[in-house]
């Protein structure tokens, strides 16, 4: 039997390439292909794949968080992080949230497929630089794990609302897309200002790409 893989990434040049590359192995097949994170959460839940390939940087939802909301529902799905970040807070948090696999975007090929049978297997897959990372973190004391980071203040809904706002969304907007009140949302956006100790939305948005909630691009 095939193993179903749900491709999560917001580049479609990525997704093409990387479907190309898993369908050509005899024993995968990949049965969706999107460019959120919502929709990664939606069609995960939908589909019921063996294993989601979700990038981190996301538009809507983050890779992480929507790892974690699919690991609340499929237990049984697994979760490869296909990323461009080398720093071992992403990778702590990617595990955290229950990925099994953390492959870097340059080392692909190879990497993913393996990734993909280790995590059918049960097994956890780190591709070398990712391993490495882990290593230089330990060796700095493992500040990466400190609990007490700016990030770990934020509960999952005031991220989403982070989110939205360095996406350049409205507080009427966020508003309607996460059911909250304009009044709600100002409340959030105040509250999450004041937990990272930042005034401004370009220091919110120095902050989101700063942990993965955003690009550069």
């Amino acid at each position: 039997m095939k193993t179903t893989i749900l491709l999560a990434d917001d580049h479609p040049v990525v997704r093409d390439g990387l479907q190309m590359l898993l369908e050509a192995q005899r024993d995968m097949k990949v049965v969706a292909s999107v460019g959120t994170g919502k929709d990664a959460v939606r069609e995960a839940l939908r589909l019921r794949p063996d294993v989601v390939v979700m990038d981190i940087v996301m538009p809507e939802l983050n890779g992480i968080d929507a790892t974690a909301r699919i690991m609340e529902r499929l237990p049984s799905t697994h979760v490869v992080i296909l990323s461009m970040y080398a720093s071992p807070e992403y990778i702590y948090r990617a595990f955290h949230a229950g990925a099994c696999g953390y492959v870097f975007k340059e080392s692909a090929g190879s990497e993913v497929t393996a990734a993909i049978r280790a995590a059918r297997e049960g097994r956890r897959y780190m591709s070398e630089e990712a391993s490495d990372a882990v290593m230089e973190g330990f060796m700095q004391v493992g500040s990466f794990l400190n609990t007490e980071s700016p990030f770990a203040r934020l509960s999952r809904r005031e991220r989403e609302v982070l989110q939205l706002l360095v996406e350049g969304k409205t507080g009427t907007e966020i508003a309607r897309e996460v059911f909250l009140s304009p009044k709600t949302v100002d409340t959030y956006r105040r509250r999450i200002m004041t937990k990272l100790g930042v005034k401004g939305m370009p220091a919110l948005i120095r902050f989101a790409i700063q942990n993965g909630l955003t690009g550069t691009d």
